[in-house]
């Protein structure tokens, strides 16, 4: 081989050598970048399929309040209940949602047993477990506090008898003089189409048009917790609150003076909630409302009466309900503690307040 051609030669294989590390690189950078693009791909489908929160209702952990929440809400606490009690009493809070569950329930459920034990006005026993609503077992309480139930939550699908027992257990603790105190989602039970396959709002049944809420599917407990859920305002929607009866011990806090709140604040079927059942305490004042948030609403009440919390006589018993209280920011406002604290100890018969029902004076 002359000189010429092995210089052709070593030219050849250089340009080959070259050839072959530009292409090792590529293929090196492209499996690196694969290697990156699959590692963020496994990186967002953990971040989507683990749990986002390891407390509140909606976690892994639904029974725990967060400690955040329930540091801040111990510091809000009132010092003193309203009332002494008449006798030691406890109080059962259920935080079964059969339905929806929100975050805040373990926060609710803490929040009654803090207020009870930092003020002696009632020791607590808290609970998720609909079996432990039985007439012998309800004996030993002086009042229940559903905190945010939905759906059908005293129901067995698999057990009629258990299911029928447990209804006539609670109505009839609370008919007998004892008391019933409730929150937020409370009201958005046994109403829709069927406690198979409950449903806010419209919809329909077996070809049968639902009126807005749905219908009632306990009469006897929606009537006795004061109306039904139909549609709220999203979190964080402003609400102007009103005081509609401000001689009574459970708006004392309030000083009369209407306040502003950010909340998931609900509306009720236009047939399920009437003054003419209820005493109201607070209410939204619609006229301060804005028409766009107005306007959110769908199917309106035409009365534009839109109560926040009231109290009411069932048998020998007593019954509160605070509407709001689907985010935690709301267990760490003291005067809305105070409210809670007054109903309770209202229910409780501690705290004795007019709770005649009230038409209301005007509609705006």
């Amino acid at each position: 081989m002359d000189s010429n051609t092995s210089r052709v030669a070593r030219r050849a294989l250089s340009a080959v050598a070259l050839l072959v590390s530009a292409t090792v690189l590529c293929l090196l950078a492209e499996a690196a970048n694969l290697f990156v693009v699959r590692a963020a791909a496994e990186q967002r489908a953990n971040a989507t399929t683990a749990p986002q929160d390891a407390c509140g209702g909606r976690s892994n952990n639904p029974h725990a309040a967060c400690a955040s929440d329930v540091d801040k809400m111990m510091a809000a606490l009132p010092s003193q209940a309203p009332a002494k009690p008449q006798k030691p009493r406890k109080v059962l809070v259920l935080g079964r949602a059969a339905g929806y569950v929100h975050s805040s329930i373990p926060l609710a459920a803490k929040t009654v047993e803090a207020l009870g034990s930092k003020t002696g006005a009632w020791s607590t026993t808290i609970t998720y477990d609909a079996a432990d609503f039985n007439a012998a077992s309800l004996k030993q309480y002086d009042a229940v506090f559903l905190a945010s139930t939905t759906g059908c939550f005293l129901d067995d699908p698999n057990n009629a008898a258990a299911t029928d027992a447990r209804r006539a257990a609670l109505l009839d603790f609370v008919r007998s003089g004892k008391g019933l105190a409730a929150i937020h989602a409370a009201s958005d039970s046994y109403h829709g189409a069927s406690c198979i396959a409950e449903g806010r709002g419209p919809g329909r049944a077996g070809g049968e048009s639902l009126p807005p809420g749905g219908r009632p599917l306990w009469p006897a407990f929606n009537k006795m917790i004061g109306g039904y859920f139909k549609f709220h305002w999203v979190d964080p929607q402003l609400i102007t609150v009103k005081i509609d009866d401000p001689n009574s011990p459970l708006t004392a806090m309030f000083h009369g003076k209407e306040f502003e709140i950010r909340d998931e604040t609900y509306t009720f079927n236009q047939e399920s909630f009437s003054r003419d059942n209820v005493h109201v305490l607070t209410s939204i004042d619609y006229a301060k409302m804005p028409d766009e948030d107005k306007a959110k609403e769908t199917n309106p009440r035409s009365d534009h009466d839109y109560a926040l919390s009231w109290i009411r006589r069932e048998g020998q018993g007593r019954v509160f309900y605070e509407t709001n209280g689907h985010h935690e920011r709301i267990y760490a406002m003291t005067p809305m503690l105070e409210h809670v604290l007054a109903g309770v100890q209202y229910a409780l018969g501690d705290l004795k307040a007019n709770d005649a029902p009230a038409p209301k004076t005007s509609t705006r």
